[in-house]
């Protein structure tokens, strides 16, 4: 077996492409500072995720067979020496773009650095704003330690009397960041923007914060922990799902601690003490940094400060779908949404019409994560109360967003929708929706296939594609599908008998693996054989083994894949160079296409799984064919399209050094190329 890159490596390899997007001059500098919120959040859920598992693993001496990683320690190792490195370089960045900030008149002021009508401002700010929010937390003699947050900013506070400086005191204060925001604007001179961070106003307020307890000297600094947040589901006891999660959310609250992260001034007694009580051990992640932490919150950076802002392009309207009803447009002719350059209306207009449509019977559809206003949900409580049978597959087990969607099940199930809540050890993650209609003695069945989540927020970024369709072969497949989620041991064969959809588990894996050796045949053949790969993540071992075969046999491998790539795509032996990149840039790239060149008949397919084991062994997806040929034309277009990015475009080597794709042609920026490539489109 060929070697491969950790998992883990390559994932802090796909975050390195987040902060070279914050690095880069040429980035609008409010995006700059939203990829180094990105660059943040990324790397406290891989902290919470993935540094967990490996220490757990480590605990208990366990061997993975799942993932490529073979020595926990070693990985460990290997992933502090590269966190260390980006820290660093994060450090560098953060410093750049506040010199950026200030030469455009924005200064983030701390506690020391107000003047006089800023000092009264924050003062009364923080009476009828912060104030209700502050419960002080004295922690020297507390018998049990309080069970803080993960999520959350602490600061930790050292008082002390002018007079008797061995009289020292310690609390701790949670920063109300969700109920108040991290950012404040303070009064500013003309063509000024004065900014405090919500942590640096409570430090300011202090002395009225204790004025009680007699202290005149006050420090303080920010500290934030993280804990595992693996949601531990016992499948032994007889409870039900619901159950079993409510307590595994109430579990995770009080989760091993994994990583500590402080202000390097913090007061060392305060420092050693809060290590000690909050149960961190030596091999814990524990690390100084500056005075600024939960950087995500500067994605919500106040963007109105800027002059120059980047204005993502609108959402256009896909042309088939103006004039007419959604669905007679898709009685007649397949669809191809892309997201984020179409609108997401026509999504939600499909559930509103057979909400209303006296001829609909019901609506089938699997959801993963929603808005947080969902009007997916709001359209299907209509059609619930317009009389039709909706059944909707909930995930709840979707890593963080579990809360939401159990509130979500509440809801649908109180105005009386069926909602089907999956399996204990395996999420839903196809993207589904079959409607039923009956016209008189006639029935007809229409919906969607897609490779995104329905949420009408993340379709706005996210870059995804859904296939409208009435494809009497796809639909009843997707119906197969339904029939498995709704009774998975009365119908357990359904998903054997799909046609056309292939569905995870068990089946995708073979027939995966009969596309390319099918290309690979024709290439030893002499033959031309291709295939283009399009995907969030790479590394199912069996899957990369097979991509190996394929490109010494001299078949044309092109792969698009966003974050995690496990494949060493540079070998002598490879009769053809493998095509190997990474696009990061103001969209998400999340959709999942595979193409087989079939001797000039093309393959063309949608999915919602990625190659990785846990897609293709242990969850339920779908991976749907494409058959009008304008969409299998479409897709291919847009795939060369990025294939040819010569701006934002990385490629992905053995060393995954994140190198841009460097061309003496003309720039080509594909998502900008994308948007007017299908914005220009004309359909007949």
């Amino acid at each position: 077996m060929q070697k491969v890159i950790p998992r883990d490596i390559s994932w802090l390899a796909f975050n390195g492409r987040v902060l070279q997007e914050a690095a880069d001059p040429t980035v609008p500098l409010n995006e700059r500072i939203k990829f180094l919120g990105i660059f943040s959040n990324n790397r406290d859920e891989f902290f919470r995720v993935r540094i967990a598992s490996l220490k757990r693993m480590l605990r208990i001496e366990s061997k993975l067979n799942m993932h490529p990683e073979r020595n926990p320690k070693k990985i460990l190792e290997q992933i502090q020496r590269l966190m260390d490195n980006q820290q660093e370089e994060f450090e560098r960045v953060w410093a750049n773009v506040q010199r950026s900030l200030n030469r455009n008149k924005i200064y983030l002021r701390n506690a020391t650095q107000l003047t006089i009508g800023q000092k009264k401002f924050i003062r009364e700010f923080y009476e009828t704003e912060i104030s209700p929010n502050i419960i002080p937390l004295m922690i020297e003699n507390i018998k049990k330690f309080p069970n803080l947050r993960d999520k959350s900013i602490f600061l930790g506070v050292v008082m002390r009397k002018s007079y008797n400086r061995q009289d020292k005191k310690f609390a701790i204060i949670e920063v109300p960041v969700t109920a108040v925001g991290r950012f404040i604007e303070l009064p500013s001179k003309s063509g000024q923007h004065d900014i405090m961070l919500l942590e640096d106003a409570i430090i300011f307020n202090l002395p009225d914060i204790f004025k009680f307890l007699g202290y005149d000297e006050f420090h303080a600094n920010i500290f934030k922990f993280t804990r595992d947040a693996e949601l531990d589901i016992d499948t032994a006891d007889n409870t039900t799902l619901v159950q079993k999660l409510e307590t595994g959310l109430k579990n995770r609250k009080r989760g091993t601690p994994v990583r500590f992260t402080y202000d390097e001034k913090m007061d060392p007694e305060l420092l050693a003490y809060l290590i000690t009580r909050m149960g961190f051990a030596k091999q814990d992640a524990i690390s100084p940094a500056g005075a600024i932490h939960n950087f995500r919150h500067f994605i919500d950076f106040p963007a109105k400060v800027f002059k120059n802002v980047s204005r993502r392009k609108e959402p256009f309207d896909h042309p088939l779908l103006m004039e007419q009803r959604i669905s007679d447009v898709i009685m007649h002719r397949d669809v191809l949404l892309s997201f984020p350059y179409h609108n997401f209306t026509p999504i939600i207009d499909l559930i509103r019409e057979a909400a209303f449509d006296p001829d609909v019977v019901s609506i089938k559809i699997t959801c993963y994560r929603l808005a947080a206003q969902s009007k997916i949900i709001n359209a299907l409580v209509n059609a619930v109360r317009n009389g039709k049978e909706v059944t909707v597959m909930l995930e709840l087990k979707a890593r963080f967003d579990e809360e939401a969607n159990m509130e979500w099940k509440q809801r649908l199930e109180d105005v009386g929708a069926t909602v089907l809540t999956g399996f204990s050890n395996m999420k839903v993650h196809a993207k589904l929706c079959v409607i039923k209609k009956k016209k008189g003695a006639k029935t007809e069945h229409y919906g969607f296939v897609s490779t995104g989540n329905l949420n009408e927020k993340t379709a706005r970024v996210y870059a995804d594609h859904c296939l409208l369709t009435s494809n009497k072969r796809i639909m009843a497949d997707v119906n197969r599908i339904f029939s498995y989620l709704e009774k998975p041991k009365i119908n357990e064969l359904a998903l054997a008998k799909c046609n056309v959809v292939i569905p995870s588990p068990v089946y995708i894996r073979t027939f995966l693996t009969k596309q390319i050796d099918h290309e690979i045949a024709l290439a030893r053949k002499g033959k031309k054989a291709e295939m283009i790969i399009k995907m969030n993540s790479l590394s199912d071992l069996d899957m990369i083994q097979k991509l190996y075969e394929a490109a010494r046999a001299g078949v044309v491998v092109k792969l698009i894949v966003r974050g995690i790539f496990c494949m060493l795509s540079q070998n002598k032996k490879f009769k053809h160079k493998v095509t190997a990149i990474s696009i990061v840039d103001e969209y998400l790239e999340h959709a999942r296409v595979f193409v087989f060149h079939n001797e000039g008949k093309p393959k063309v397919f949608l999915s919602s799984a990625d190659w990785m084991m846990r897609n293709l062994e242990h969850r339920v997806e779908a991976t749907c064919p494409v058959t009008d040929s304008r969409l299998k034309n479409e897709l291919i277009d847009i795939l060369n399209i990025q294939l040819s990015d010569n701006v934002k475009a990385r490629l992905l080597d053995n060393e995954l050094k994140n190198k841009y794709v460097h061309s003496s042609t003309k720039k080509i920026r594909s998502q900008e190329a994308i948007y007017n490539y299908l914005f220009n489109k004309k359909y007949t």
